[in-house]
C-alpha cells in the first residue's frame, strides 16, 4: 500500500514539474516573441549633451541631461576593460549571456552571510536592462532580462556588447559611460587614466550614488580596494603592484572638470542662443559648438579677475564667519556634522569652505569637506587677527569652534583664512578688428552668481567715457590743442536734469587754461564740462550712437560729459575698438561655427570685419588723434601705472563714477581691446580712494601682460590728413620754438605766433609765453 502511494505521489509530482516546465517554456516562448527588437543596439543613438568649444577646439562646457562621451571598443585601455570584468562580469568572455557558475557563487555567498550579498547580474544582463527594462525586482522582469542577455548574445559580438555597457551604464555626477566619468572624477580622457582611477571607476555601477568618490571618499576608496584585490586575484596585477596602489590616493576633482578653461558665462551665452535655434534637440543631438574665446586670454582673464577682486577685498578687512555650525548636533559623531554641513556648501574654484575645530591666536584648525584637518599659522592669521582676540566683545562674529569660514593657498603653497568677496566684476576683450570675443568673464564666480555683468550690467561709465565726447569735439573743429578753461562752474537744475551742480575735479584742483589733451590725460571733470557745452549736448548725444551706444541711455544733460548715462562692457568695449581699428564698428560676436554630432557644418559664420565691410563710423585721423591722447593717459596721466608693461602701443582711459561707485579702466593695444570693471550689484561706495586706476587698472594689467607678450609694439601710423607741428604749449598755437608737438587735421592747424613782436630787453622766451 505504501508502495503504491510513493508511486502515485511520484507520478503526480512529476505531472506537476511537467506542467510547471511547459508553462514556463510557454511563458518564455510568450515573453521571448514579445521581447523588444535590438535595433536600440545595432543602431545605437545615445543622447550626446550639447558640447561648447575654444577657438583651439578645447572643450569649455556641455548641457544636457547626461553627460556622454561615446568611445568605441578599441578606444577602452586595458587596465579599464580588466577593472570592470574583474569587478562586474570576470567570466564575460566565457558565458553565454547567463553565468551559470557567477549564479551558483553569488548564491553560496548569499547563504553563507545570510542575506543578499552578492547579484549574478552579467554584463549583458545589466545591458539588456539598461537598454530595455526598469528595475523591479520581479520574476517577470528577470526572465525578461535573461532572454533578451541570450538574444543579445546571439546577435552581438562580446566586444560590441562590452563597448554598449562602457558607453551606457550611469557613474553618477551626470555621467554615462566611462569616458563621461573619467572627465568628471579626474579631468582626464579615458586613454590618459591609470590603473587606480581605473579601478575606481569599475567600482561605481554597483551604486553610483554609495560610491561616489566626491561626495563619498571613503567608500569609494574601499570598493576600490575591493576591484584591485579581484584584480590581483584574476593576475591582472602583481601582488607588489596590488600593495603600491592600495596605498595610493586618487585624486579626484571637486568641481566642474568638464571644461578645459574657466568660461561659464561664456558657455550660458552659447546655451542660450543654441536653445533658441534648436529648443531640446540642443541637449541631445550632440551639437559641437565653436567659439572665438581663446585658451591663454580666458584663463588670465580670469586669473586676473579673481586675483584682483580678492586683493581689494582684503584691503577693507574680515567680515567674520559665513556662518556657525553645532558641532554636537549629532553627539560624538563630529565627522558626520561637519561633512553634512559642508556638503550644502559651494567651495570656489581654490576658495574652499571649512569648519573651525580650534581657534587661538596663534593657530586655528580647521576641517576640510573629506576629512582633511587643516593648520593655519602665521601670515595665514593676519587677514583676521581682531577675529581671534580673546576678549569676545558682544555683537561681534569672532572666529571660534564651529565657525564656518574660507580658506585658500597663498602663492606659497601655505594655507591662509581669506573671505568670499561681496563685491562683483567684469572683464571682456575682443579683435578690434572684427568683434571676436577673446576672453569674457561675467561676475567672480559662477556658480554664486549668474547675472553676466559683462552684458546685463548697466552701469555709469564715468571718466571712462570721456573719449566718446571728446571724439565728437574733434568733429566740431577743436584739437588736442585747443586751450579750454579748467575753473569752477555751477549749474541750475534744469540744466543738469536733476538739481543745483556744481562739479569738482576729481583732484580737488583748478588749473586754468589747459589744452584739451592735457584735460583727458589728468581726466579734468570741468574742462570736459565745457567741452560737452560747446559742442553742443544734443549734437552729443546723436554723436555717441555711432560707436553703439543708446542715446535715451544718456539723457542731453551736462552730466553726460563726465558718464553720468548708462552702458555695459560689452559696449565700452564696441565703442572702444572704433579708435583702436582706426574708426570703424564691429559687431561683438562669439561663435564661430555649428557642427552636428557627426562633425558636419551646420552653420559657419562670417562676421563683417574692417577689411569685409565694416561702416566706418569716424575718420581715421580722428580715431588716430584720440589713440594718440588716450596713450597720454597712460604715459603720464591717470593710468601711468600701465606703463610697466614696458609697451609704447597702449592705450586706454580711467573712469571712476560719483562716491567710488564704480571703476573702470578701458584700454587697448591695436589689434585686442579690454574693458575692465568692478562694483557692487546693490551699488555702493567701494571706498575712499578706489578709483579705476587703482582698482580696475591693475585687474587690466594682469590680464594685458601675458596675453600681449611675443606680440610686437606697434608704432601708430600717421593718416594721410594729419599733419604733426611744433605748438607753444600755454598758448596752443604754432610755433618753430614750441616746446610739444601736437598732431591736427590739416586743414585745422592753428596759426604761427608772430615771433617779429619786440618785447623790452632782457625780457625771456618764458616770458612771451605767459603773455600768450
Amino acid at each position: 500500500m505504501l508502495a503504491r502511494w510513493l508511486y502515485y505521489f511520484f507520478l503526480a509530482f512529476s505531472a506537476l514539474g511537467l506542467i510547471g516546465i511547459l508553462l514556463a517554456g510557454f511563458a518564455a516562448l510568450v515573453i521571448y516573441s514579445n521581447l523588444p527588437s535590438l535595433e536600440t543596439l545595432t543602431d545605437y543613438r545615445p543622447k550626446i549633451p550639447l558640447r561648447i568649444y575654444s577657438d583651439e577646439g578645447l572643450l569649455i562646457g556641455e548641457f544636457g541631461a547626461e553627460r556622454r562621451n561615446v568611445v568605441t571598443i578599441s578606444q577602452v585601455p586595458e587596465n579599464l576593460k580588466q577593472s570592470i570584468l574583474a569587478a562586474e562580469d570576470d567570466r564575460f568572455y566565457e558565458h553565454g549571456g547567463v553565468d551559470y557558475l557567477g549564479v551558483l557563487r553569488a548564491a553560496y555567498s548569499n547563504f553563507s552571510a545570510g542575506s543578499v550579498r552578492q547579484g549574478a547580474s552579467t554584463i549583458t544582463m545589466q545591458v539588456a536592462r539598461n537598454f530595455f527594462l526598469t528595475r523591479e525586482k520581479t520574476f517577470t522582469r528577470k526572465l525578461s532580462e535573461t532572454l533578451l542577455a541570450f538574444k543579445i548574445e546571439h546577435n552581438l559580438t562580446k566586444d560590441k556588447i562590452l563597448e554598449l555597457y562602457i558607453n551606457q551604464i550611469y557613474l553618477g555626477q551626470r555621467s554615462y559611460g566611462f569616458a563621461a566619468a573619467a572627465q568628471t572624477y579626474f579631468g582626464k580622457s579615458l586613454q590618459e587614466i591609470n590603473i587606480g582611477e581605473a579601478a575606481m571607476l569599475a567600482g561605481l555601477p554597483k551604486a553610483p550614488s554609495s560610491y561616489n568618490p566626491i561626495s563619498n571618499p571613503k567608500r569609494a576608496k574601499s570598493r576600490q580596494l575591493y576591484v584591485l584585490g579581484r584584480l590581483y586575484k584574476l593576475n591582472y596585477i602583481s601582488s607588489k603592484e596590488l600593495s603600491e596602489l592600495e596605498k595610493q590616493s586618487v585624486p579626484v576633482k571637486k568641481r566642474s572638470t568638464t571644461s578645459a578653461m574657466p568660461a561659464e558665462y561664456v558657455a550660458e551665452m552659447v546655451r542660450q542662443v543654441i536653445y533658441d535655434r534648436y529648443q531640446e534637440d540642443a541637449y541631445n543631438k550632440g551639437i559641437k559648438v565653436y567659439t572665438t574665446i581663446r585658451q591663454l586670454d580666458q584663463e588670465s582673464a580670469y586669473q586676473a579677475l579673481r586675483k584682483n577682486v580678492i586683493e581689494y577685498d582684503r584691503r577693507w578687512g574680515y567680515r567674520g564667519p559665513e556662518g556657525f555650525i553645532d558641532l554636537l548636533k549629532n553627539g560624538t559623531n563630529q565627522e558626520k556634522t561637519l561633512n553634512d554641513a559642508l556638503d550644502e556648501i559651494n567651495d570656489s574654484d581654490d576658495i574652499y569652505a571649512a569648519v573651525v575645530l580650534t581657534a587661538k591666536p596663534n593657530k586655528v584648525q580647521a576641517y576640510r569637506r573629506g576629512g582633511e584637518i587643516i593648520e593655519i599659522t602665521g601670515d595665514g592669521l593676519n587677514f583676521l587677527q581682531k577675529s581671534l582676540t580673546e576678549k569676545k566683545e558682544p555683537g561681534k562674529k569672532y572666529i571660534i569652534p564651529g565657525a564656518l569660514i574660507r580658506i585658500q593657498k597663498n602663492p606659497n603653497n601655505v594655507w591662509r583664512i581669506v573671505q568670499l568677496p561681496e563685491v562683483e566684476s567684469a572683464l571682456v576683450s575682443i579683435d578690434s578688428n572684427d568683434g571676436a570675443i577673446r576672453a569674457l568673464v561675467g561676475g567672480f564666480d559662477f556658480y554664486k552668481n549668474q547675472f553676466n555683468h559683462v552684458t546685463q550690467a548697466w552701469r555709469q561709465p564715468g571718466s571712462s567715457f570721456k573719449p566718446f565726447i571728446y571724439s565728437a569735439a574733434l568733429e566740431k573743429g577743436f584739437t588736442p590743442a585747443t586751450i579750454i578753461n579748467d575753473a569752477p562752474l555751477s549749474f541750475s537744475a534744469t540744466q543738469t536734469g536733476s538739481q543745483l551742480w556744481e562739479p569738482k575735479n576729481f583732484d580737488g584742483k583748478f588749473e586754468g587754461p589747459i589744452r584739451m589733451r592735457t584735460a583727458l590725460t589728468k581726466s579734468k571733470n570741468l574742462a570736459s564740462i565745457r567741452i560737452l557745452q560747446a559742442i553742443g549736448i544734443r549734437y552729443a548725444q546723436d554723436y555717441i550712437t555711432r560707436f553703439g551706444f543708446d542715446a535715451e541711455r544718456h539723457p542731453p544733460y551736462l552730466p553726460m560729459a563726465l558718464g553720468a548715462g548708462s552702458v555695459t562692457p560689452m559696449q565700452m568695449a564696441v565703442g572702444y575698438a572704433v579708435f583702436a581699428n582706426g574708426g570703424f564698428r564691429v559687431a561683438p560676436y562669439f561663435i564661430k561655427s555649428i557642427e552636428d554630432e557627426k562633425g558636419n557644418v551646420i552653420e559657419q559664420f562670417h562676421p563683417i570685419s574692417v577689411s569685409s565691410g565694416a561702416k566706418r563710423v569716424i575718420d581715421p585721423r580722428n580715431a588716430f588723434i584720440m589713440t594718440s591722447m588716450m596713450q597720454d593717459v597712460i604715459n603720464r596721466g591717470t593710468a601711468v601705472k600701465a606703463k610697466q608693461l614696458g609697451r609704447s602701443d597702449l592705450a586706454g582711459k580711467t573712469g571712476t563714477t560719483s562716491n567710488f561707485i564704480d571703476a573702470w579702466f578701458c584700454g587697448y593695444q591695436k589689434d585686442l581691446v579690454t574693458i575692465a570693471w568692478i562694483g557692487y550689484d546693490e551699488p555702493k561706495p567701494l571706498g575712499s580712494n578706489e578709483t579705476g586706476g587703482r582698482v580696475a587698472l591693475p585687474l587690466w594689467m594682469d590680464y594685458m601682460d601675458p596675453v600681449l607678450k611675443g606680440i610686437p609694439i606697434t608704432a601708430n601710423s600717421l593718416p594721410n590728413g594729419v599733419k604733426a607741428a611744433k605748438i607753444n604749449s600755454a598758448t596752443g598755437l604754432r610755433d618753430e620754438y614750441g616746446d610739444i608737438t601736437e598732431y591736427f587735421f590739416s586743414e585745422l592747424l592753428p596759426p604761427m605766433i608772430d615771433n617779429s613782436i619786440e618785447f623790452a630787453p632782457k625780457v625771456t622766451r618764458d616770458v612771451k609765453d605767459q603773455l600768450f
